[in-house]
């Protein structure tokens, strides 16, 4: 069954990585590359799943994921975090934050797949 993922990534190589996977198997998927427009993006597509990079140019994806949550048509999408900049305490934040999941880059294509099939 086709599901919606909204993919939050400003870095081209990882979107295009995302997107392929999550196509591959059979999933529709939008993009957004600057996180000042993910809510409106996010209220417009409906997504099953959002896909958040955390380092993002202009805005925290910590921000958006608590915005996100705070959307009372959004609150009950799930939120998968994705950042290659784990430090100590930083899932611990990201949960915090409101996403229910979380995968340190670079990915491990089937624990991305895996994580993501949980999600849906």
């Amino acid at each position: 069954m086709t599901k919606r993922i909204l993919i939050v990534e400003d870095n081209e190589l990882n979107l295009k990585l995302f997107s392929d996977l999550l196509r591959a198997h059979g999933h529709e998927i939008r993009a957004v590359a600057d996180g000042r427009h993910v809510l409106r993006e996010a209220q417009d597509f409906q997504p099953d799943l959002i896909i958040m990079d955390i380092h993002l140019p202009h805005v925290s994806g910590l921000d958006l994921i608590v915005t996100l949550k705070n959307d009372a048509m959004l609150k009950s999408v799930p939120v998968m975090a994705v950042t290659a900049y784990a430090g100590k305490g930083d899932e611990e934040r990201i949960r915090e934050a409101g996403a229910e999941t979380y995968v340190s880059k670079p990915i491990s294509v089937m624990k991305f797949i895996e994580e993501v099939g949980q999600l849906l």
